[in-house]
């Protein structure tokens, strides 16, 4: 599935406003107000639009930023990393290589092994819990 591959209309008749606001308008939730800031179940996180696994409870960590931090994707992949200049500032972008989904940014003050902080907005995610 390519970014361009849907329609606005189509995608607004699979996600929430939320989540079409945050992955198809390059959008962020307000902080500490995500589903999955504070959940410590252990399963995998997929991208909202399209399904593909974005990252795992095995590398989530409460970063204290206000919004779901991994140190690492699932699979490195699954996250497309373009520079955004937006808002006045240099940040890195993450984005589901599938889809072109918006997930967040990733930062370089993240802990040891990988030293990223890969910041998400729970509204362009699922969770899907294992046992």
């Amino acid at each position: 599935m390519k970014p361009g591959s849907r329609t606005d209309e189509e995608w607004r008749s699979q996600l929430t406003e939320e989540q079409f606001r945050v992955t198809r308008r390059k959008g962020t939730e307000a902080p500490f107000s995500g589903a999955y800031n504070d959940l410590k179940a252990k399963g995998v996180f997929r991208c909202v639009c399209c399904g593909q696994v974005m990252f795992t409870s095995r590398t989530k960590y409460d970063s204290g930023s206000g919004w779901p931090s991994f140190y690492e994707p699932a699979d490195p992949a699954s996250v497309y990393v373009e520079e955004d200049t937006s808002l006045g500032m240099r940040r890195e972008e993450v984005q589901c290589s599938r889809c072109g989904a918006h997930m967040g940014h990733v930062f370089p003050d993240g802990p040891p092994p990988t030293g990223l902080r890969y910041c998400i907005n729970s509204a362009a995610l699922d969770f899907e819990p294992t046992e």
